[in-house]
């Protein structure tokens, strides 16, 4: 297996990169918590413009048709840049449950709309601190409509669609809601990351439409999704190892750079080995969503929790670093600190993953090593 980039990810890559560093700037992200917002919305647009956020929708539909290790160099330059953006539920969530779940009229109804960035969707699954395993799920879909409350749900101010997890004959289904109409009421909660708002959705006999969950839709969806969460991540661990070690040349103690010191060394080392086997797993993981599916539920445990522990590590050795100023307003630590404490609640926390990383090795059935191409 091959993780280098190919020539089109890398441009890819370094055209999100520069978009991103010079739209989604600290200063920026400031503005936009000062002012109230909940998303950079002139940022969506024009990502949806040059053909971003429909990197994985299906040409027919208005998209690129890109494959998964594609989405990921979107996903890992988002979480570099830390940007106000509801790419996760809208694009890697929902348009995907649109995707593999939805009807010809549903796709060619939203994923047009989801590509340009004219509608913007989240997918709702959670409820409360039960979580979202089948046993938890109590909101409920019958005769057309839904009933029950989903919280937290991440970018359910701004979304106009919702696809929801509930439960349908006794069974987990999947709805598609406009979420404009008299049945469904929206509460905000109060978010510890400032650039990522969060909501109740609840809804009392809203019009909803049903989606296929045959095929295993629902696993495929939220291993998939755990991959590019876990890109998010790396990307996100990345800036922090960098904002770290340049703080660190340029800050001087005792007259001599805090660089020197080797405990700040052997942090910096520490991150560094902890991003790149967080990224290996990743790719592998990508890799594993196109061509061995079989192996993906696997791979997308294994990249999920050490990305989250990559993460973790990195965001807390930032503060550490950067020592009391770190935890001003004026650093941009917080940023980071706060995404990755948002993401690591994402899809259910480390004991979800890795309880169902040991299900799927115990279970015997799940080769996940890739297997050798013929020559």
């Amino acid at each position: 297996m091959n993780f280098q980039m190919s020539e089109e990810q890398a441009m890819l890559r370094d055209q999100a990169r520069a978009l991103l560093a010079e739209r989604s700037a600290p200063d920026r992200l400031r503005r936009l918590i000062e002012q109230g917002a909940e998303w950079d919305e002139l940022l969506w647009r024009e990502l949806g413009t040059l053909g971003f956020l429909g990197a994985a929708i299906p040409e027919p539909h208005g998209g690129l048709g890109l494959t998964a290790l594609d989405l990921s160099v979107i996903s890992e330059a988002l979480g570099n840049a830390n940007a106000a953006l509801p790419f996760f539920s809208s694009i890697v969530l929902a348009a995907e449950a649109i995707r593999l779940g939805g009807s010809e009229d549903q796709q060619s109804r939203w994923l047009p709309r989801l590509a340009l960035g004219d509608t913007v969707a989240t997918f709702a699954y959670c409820e409360g601190a039960a979580g979202f395993e089948a046993d938890a799920i109590h909101c409920t879909m019958a005769s057309g409509t839904l009933s029950g409350t989903k919280t937290p749900v991440a970018d359910g101010g701004i979304a106009q669609i919702a696809v929801v997890l509930a439960r349908s004959g006794g069974a987990p289904a999947l709805a598609l809601v406009e979420l404009d109409q008299p049945g469904v009421t929206r509460t905000r909660l109060e978010s510890f990351d400032q650039l990522r708002a969060h909501y109740t959705l609840s809804f009392d006999g809203a019009v909803a439409e049903p989606l296929d969950t045959g095929g295993d839709v629902i696993a495929r969806l939220f291993d998939g999704a755990a991959v590019q969460a876990a890109f998010e991540a790396v990307g996100g661990a990345e800036a922090c190892l960098y904002m770290a070690r340049d703080y660190a040349l340029e800050r001087r103690i005792f007259g001599r750079p805090l660089a020197g010191y080797q405990a700040i060394k052997h942090k910096l080392a520490d991150i560094l080995v902890s991003v790149e086997l967080a990224r290996s797993s990743a790719h592998f993981a990508a890799w594993a969503a196109s061509h061995d599916p079989d192996a993906l539920p696997v791979a997308a445990a294994g990249a999920r929790l050490t990305a989250t522990d990559a993460f973790e590590r990195a965001a807390r050795e930032n503060l550490q670093v950067h020592g009391g100023i770190g935890y001003t307003w004026e650093a941009d630590c917080h940023f980071y600190y706060r995404r990755e404490r948002t993401l690591a609640l994402s899809l259910g926390g480390r004991e979800h993953w890795a309880d169902r990383l040991i299900a799927h090795i115990g279970s015997g059935n799940v080769d996940v090593m890739p297997q050798r191409e013929a020559a």
